[in-house]
């Protein structure tokens, strides 16, 4: 196992291939039933709940019991997190139905790429510099179908006790925003499991989804949602970033007992 703390993940247990397999199992069920039910909603012209229904029915299949504080906006609305690791992905898409700004190797991940498409992602290249404009074109589109969007700005993933400098180049979509579009920071919390559930150090995605897969434990999160603000009152996507991160670290802060946060 390649990982920077591996005495910190509980061990997997004998009855962990058991859970890995039953859950594998329940996952590919409850996509059946979720898509069976999406494309019937499809075929007739309705806006289909069910791939945001699919993503929270992963988190409990995880294990993963959510918590939620503060009153989320459902359109027009951006939302910016904190980031530990994939599961992130169904926690917020499954209560806020968010399409997301993946990093573009998902898109070919078996199955998960296919499930991160249907869910309106959109994928960006971290060394694409000359790719951006496209990116924050495919962004602008995504938010006049008034699809709420979820970004990770930091770019990599955390333990959950640090929180990474924002990269301001996303925000170029709100400046200016449209349709008066407003920005939400998200705070997730993992109650001090950070170190046991994040995807850290140099683990590798498989050896990480196989661990998370087998855990016997409940997972528990605390997803706050923040004050939203207008990016009109920022003088441009630097400092609507800024604003962002700092509501985050110091909701992330109050979370771990007053800890400095930087």
């Amino acid at each position: 196992m390649s990982t920077e703390d591996p005495e910190s993940y509980p061990p997997i247990g004998f009855f962990g291939p058991v859970r890995f397999l039953l859950r594998l199992i329940a996952m590919f069920v409850l996509l059946g039933l979720c898509l069976v039910v999406h494309v019937a909603y499809r075929l007739v012209g309705l806006t289909s709940p069910w791939p945001a229904r699919f993503l929270y029915g992963i988190a409990w299949i995880l294990n993963i019991r959510i918590a939620t504080e503060g009153v989320p906006l459902k359109e027009d609305v951006f939302y910016v997190a904190n980031h530990l690791s994939w599961i992130d992905i169904p926690i917020i898409g499954g209560v806020t139905r968010s399409a997301f700004v993946a990093k573009a190797e998902i898109r070919k991940w078996p199955i998960t790429g296919w499930l991160a498409t249907m869910n309106h992602t959109v994928f960006v290249s971290r060394g694409d510099r000359l790719g951006v404009a496209k990116q924050i074109e495919e962004l602008k589109a995504a938010i006049e179908e008034h699809q709420p969007v979820t970004i990770f700005p930091e770019g990599t993933t955390t333990d959950g006790t640090s929180l990474l400098p924002f990269k301001p180049s996303l925000f170029a979509v709100l400046v200016p925003p449209p349709r008066g579009i407003r920005v939400q920071p998200i705070m997730l919390d993992f109650n001090g499991l950070g170190q046991e559930v994040g995807w850290i150090g140099t683990e590798g995605a498989l050896h990480y989804t196989w661990r998370i897969m087998c855990r016997r434990d409940v997972i528990p999160v605390r997803m706050v949602f923040l004050t939203p603000f207008d990016p009109t009152h920022c003088n441009d996507r630097k400092e609507i970033a800024q604003t962002a991160r700092e509501q985050i670290r110091r909701a992330l802060s109050a979370s771990l007992g007053g800890k400095s946060v930087l």
